[in-house]
């Protein structure tokens, strides 16, 4: 080998590749759109890789192709692994497409080739046993403390063929996106932002344009961050991020009618009690102020639920029992309940058994889907990702009627919702930048230079 072939493979050692090394689709169901075949044929010879599409694109249907065809390749069991009351809707979805060697275990047991668990029920189940995990709305993963966490991306990490599936990862938190690589055996987040990230904390460079983050991208590494994300996940929002029409993925009009109630709250101010009620600006105000007004927007919520198949989505436990009192068609989903018991309810309301029902984001604000239901009452926090994934559950494509929700503070707390409705503007921004750059280089190619090289002074032959 010469000394010009030895620096070519000096220069590409220093490259981060991504070799695909999956398997070639032998299935597709008859009732499956063009891009999600498109999808699920790269998915399926990429072998490891992150799909992330936005809600009602299809995520359950390509989730059940990828694993049917590791099925029928390597004769092997196949885990989805899901949020609670989500594996009813894969078990609907697989009947709908005709695949029946399928099941749901809750206690680790399991006889079919494709098993679907909650991420809660994970401990019961063995990794040796599957050639493929499939993790459904992987972003859930951040509601979860650090010792269950571990545990899931442990797991999955023994597995040869892996897929993280959600909608598209927050853009506040680019920290989702390195654990989401680390998880698929790429690089690892730490990596991840040494490489393409400065730390944000204490940064007074203007160029810091992220809300709520603690690192941002580096101008120069913008080229090759998005170049990078693309050798490992898909991302897009809606069919032609791709090149396919979205004739079928309209979505409807969304509605966001804000309501405030009077407060009767005088902040103390410098070691004085103000004179007139305030306008909470630190988070201990907006606390104070949401526990004072519990009763008035609790009140002025169910009046706005009235006679309406809704969800509320609350904060506290308080106010979760305030709307049950107001309204006792409303059943509660409370984090004391058993895992069997938030699964009946759920699945009650998604059949309609329930017209009403009370839970808070962090408990079912993913993986649900409810286009049965195109109204809702959110009392607002900080969180835009807890708002857009909780009003996702109903603003969704297949959502025939426009949705309304009813956002319902205290006139105290307007700098909550200033702040929501900014960092939703800038995340809407953030998406469009980051799907079209990744988009962009879905074509890339390698591309050999027609330069001579000139050989270091150190490597000349003499």
């Amino acid at each position: 080998m010469s000394i010009i072939d030895n620096y070519y493979n000096f220069i590409e050692s220093k490259k981060h590749i991504s070799i695909d090394n999956g398997i070639e689709p032998v299935w597709m169901p008859e009732k499956i759109f063009d891009f999600q075949q498109y999808i699920t044929e790269k998915a399926l010879k990429h072998g490891r890789m992150g799909v992330f599409l936005d809600t009602g694109l299809g995520k359950t249907r390509q989730a059940l192709t990828i694993a049917y065809n590791m099925v029928l390749t390597t004769n092997q069991k196949v885990l989805i692994l899901t949020p609670l009351a989500v594996a009813f809707q894969f078990l609907k979805e697989a009947e709908i497409i005709g695949i029946d060697d399928i099941e749901y275990s809750k206690n680790g047991t399991h006889t079919k080739k494709i098993v679907i668990c909650n991420y809660e029920r994970l401990h019961n189940m063995n990794s040796s046993d599957f050639i493929c995990v499939i993790c459904d709305e992987s972003s859930i993963l951040k509601n979860f403390n650090g010792k269950i966490k571990f545990a899931i991306t442990g797991f999955v990490k023994k597995i040869k063929f892996r897929y993280l599936m959600s909608a598209t990862p927050s853009p506040n938190d680019y920290t989702e996106l390195g654990t989401s690589s680390e998880a698929l055996g790429n690089l690892g987040y730490m990596d991840m932002l040494t490489y393409y990230f400065h730390n944000a904390r204490n940064d007074k460079d203007s160029r810091n344009k992220n809300i709520g983050v603690n690192y941002y991208l580096k101008p120069h590494a913008k080229e090759n961050f998005f170049s990078w994300i693309n050798t490992w996940a898909l991302m897009i929002r809606k069919p032609s991020d791709i090149g396919f029409s979205d004739e079928k993925y309209i979505l409807p009009e969304l509605i966001e009618n804000i309501h405030y109630v009077h407060s009767v709250n005088f902040l103390e101010e410098s070691g004085q009690i103000t004179l007139l009620p305030q306008e909470a600006s630190s988070m201990w105000e907006v606390r104070h102020e949401q526990k004072q007004t519990e009763p008035q927007r609790c009140e002025l919520a169910v009046e706005k639920a009235f006679n309406k198949t809704s969800v509320y989505w609350c904060n506290t436990n308080n106010e979760s029992i305030i709307l049950k009192k107001l309204d006792n068609k409303a059943v509660e989903i409370i984090g004391s309940q058993s895992i069997e018991e938030k699964e009946e309810i759920l699945k009650a309301f998604s059949n309609r058994e329930i017209k009403r029902i009370i839970t808070k984001s962090s408990i079912t604000g993913v993986g649900m889907n409810w286009q049965h239901c195109n109204h809702s009452v959110f009392f607002p926090t900080w969180s835009y990702e807890q708002y857009y994934q909780s009003i996702r559950r109903f603003w969704r494509f297949g959502q025939t009627n426009k949705v309304i929700i009813d956002l319902i503070l205290s006139d105290g707390q307007k700098r909550v919702i200033k702040a929501l409705m900014e960092k939703k503007e800038k995340a809407n921004h953030l998406y469009d930048n980051l799907i079209s750059n990744v988009c962009k280089y879905k074509q890339i190619e390698n591309i050999k230079s027609e330069k001579e090289i000139i050989l270091p002074s150190f490597l000349e032959v003499a």
